[in-house]
Parts: structure tokens; sequence; C-alpha cells
């Protein structure tokens, strides 16, 4: 395997833990596991291209990318379960 292809997995894993959290985090107005999961990946692997492609976290490495995408694994469940419930109000 390739260090891209082993970044990307690193960066899906951590994006999917992230989303898993802010689900637990946020239960009032969580989305569910599937959806938490879902919306995780997608945020650990855009995560992980930016943290390919800017100078800084790209020095930190493998931990700085996987940080970069959990943390945006977290933010999209959050962010999307604040627009859902903002709309069925």
């Amino acid at each position: 395997m390739d260090a891209n292809m082993i970044s990307l997995i690193v960066s899906l894993i951590s994006g999917a833990v992230g989303g898993n959290v802010a689900g637990a985090l946020n239960k009032a107005k969580g989305l569910g596991p599937v959806v938490n999961t879902i919306l995780g990946l997608i945020g650990g692997g855009v995560g992980g291209q930016i943290g390919n492609n800017v100078d800084f976290i790209s020095q930190l490495g493998q931990a700085g990318n996987a940080g970069a995408s959990g943390l945006l694994g977290l933010l999209l469940p959050l962010i999307v379960g604040f627009i859902k419930n903002s709309m069925s109000k």
C-alpha cells in the first residue's frame, strides 16, 4: 500500500470516529449512528484531502492529518444536525 492510500484510510477512520463522537455529544439533535458515520467519513475524506494540500498540516505528518480529518468529521454531523433541527421548527 502506498502512503496516499494509508493516509486516506486514516483520514476516513478519523472522520468516522469524529462523526460518532459528535453524535454522542449531541444526542438531542443526533442524526443516528449510520448518518453520523457517513457524514464523518465524508468529513474525514475532505479533511484528509485538505490536510494533504495545506503545508502546515502536511508538515505535522500523519498525526496532523488525522487530527484535521477527525475534527472535520466531528463538525459535519453537528452542522447538519443543527440545520435539520432549524428547518423543522
